[in-house]
């Protein structure tokens, strides 16, 4: 079953390929700003701060982080651009795509009145929302230039905050909220969005960063050992908002287990639960059997093992994890609609026992990456030696 046979059968529209292209290339470009920026702040910075690691190592992938923030700048500019012309295509009503990318069709978006009822112009927030990501984007590609790359921490900081207010202001409703659910949808949504690519872009980072192994000391195995624990917990939060926002999304637009295989959205939905399942699963080979390893090889203080261990067999794993979350990508724009509507379910309706069984998922989720952590560690404290 295809989602071309689904969408005759269930009301589903397959989206244009144009919308297949520039909603993934945006996704795309927010894991490169949003992921990147965030994975250098809370894992990459700390590390490079210690005193024992050898200079010319921090020097290689300060450099090399740098030149992957630039390029990420000028993903997220390209990627911004195509997305705006998409919306202009979208609003235009069969516009041909090629016509919506004209400065002057845009500027008439970002002009339009504001709709009876809304609080401000869509196309005032759309306007604010891409002035901020060219700031970022500026930012950024400011990385290409060798003596700006000295103030890496400080542009980092600075284009951290602007990446997530660039998906951030495209969440704010133009109409104000009705309820509560109207509240939760859109933060649930940004929760969804950052949390997703601060996963897929910091894998994505590394996996890059990791690929300067033939210029980097014998004694890099201990930094990159402190690299891929301090990211193994930021990957944990960004699961567990990914599983908790998700779970939410899914109950809003799905009826019934059975609408994921008889409607277009559903169908959409399910590949991509399948491959974020497959992601996680891959998450748990790092964390259950190379990161004990890891630790292992360190405490026995074998270099050799611990280089080829954080160099080698850990990229391997965690660059099929970025292609399962490229594929994720490739998948969102196909989630159009509701699953509901197309199955003329009713839409879903919260109430107390919602929210209480949402609570118990997250205390639930909390326990079991606290156990996942500590297992872990009593697999790391096993006194096994470390072979590579």
């Amino acid at each position: 079953m295809t989602l071309v046979h689904l969408a005759a059968s269930a009301g589903y529209t397959t989206p244009p390929l144009y919308r297949v292209l520039t909603k993934s290339g945006y996704f795309l470009g927010l894991c490169g700003a949003i992921g990147a920026t965030t994975t250098y702040v809370a894992t990459i910075r700390p590390v490079l701060r210690a005193p024992e690691n050898e200079p010319g190592d921090t020097e290689v992938l300060r450099r090399r982080t740098s030149l992957y923030l630039a390029w990420a700048g000028v993903v997220l500019l390209v990627a911004g651009y195509f997305q705006l012309a998409g919306r202009v295509a979208r609003a235009g009503k069969g516009m041909p795509f090629g016509d919506a990318m004209a400065p002057g069709r845009i500027w008439d978006l970002l002009r339009a009145p504001a709709g009876k009822g809304a609080w401000v112009a869509q196309g005032t927030l759309y306007l604010v929302q891409n002035v901020v990501l060219v700031v970022a984007s500026a930012v950024l590609i400011a990385l290409f230039v060798p003596r700006v790359r000295r103030h890496l921490n400080a542009l980092a900081l600075t284009a951290l905050p602007l990446s997530l207010a660039v998906t951030l202001i495209a969440g704010i409703p133009a109409t104000a909220p009705k309820d509560t659910d109207h509240v939760l949808d859109p933060l649930l949504g940004q929760l969804h969005i950052i949390s997703g690519t601060v996963w897929i872009g910091g894998l994505a980072l590394l996996s890059v960063l990791a690929g300067a192994r033939s210029r980097l000391s014998g004694n890099a195995g201990v930094l990159w050992a402190d690299l891929w624990r301090r990211f193994s917990l930021v990957a944990m939060v960004c699961v567990g908002a990914v599983l908790t926002s998700g779970l939410w999304m899914s109950w809003k637009h799905v009826g019934g287990l059975g609408q994921l295989w008889t409607t277009g959205y559903g169908f959409a939905l399910l590949i991509k639960i399948l491959l974020v399942l497959a992601m996680v699963v891959a998450g748990g080979v790092n964390q259950f059997w190379l990161m004990p390893r890891i630790a292992q090889a360190r405490r026995a203080d074998s270099s050799a093992s611990l280089l080829h261990l954080t160099l080698r067999h850990f990229p391997k794993v965690v660059w099929a994890e970025v292609a399962l979350g490229v594929a994720v990508l490739a998948v969102m724009p196909f989630l159009t609609g509701s699953a509901r509507s197309q199955a003329g379910s009713p839409q879903a309706v919260s109430s107390g026992s919602i929210f209480a069984a949402g609570a118990a998922l997250v205390l639930t989720l909390a326990a079991s990456f606290w156990i996942t952590v500590r297992v872990s560690d009593a697999l790391a404290r096993r006194q096994v030696p470390a072979t590579s």
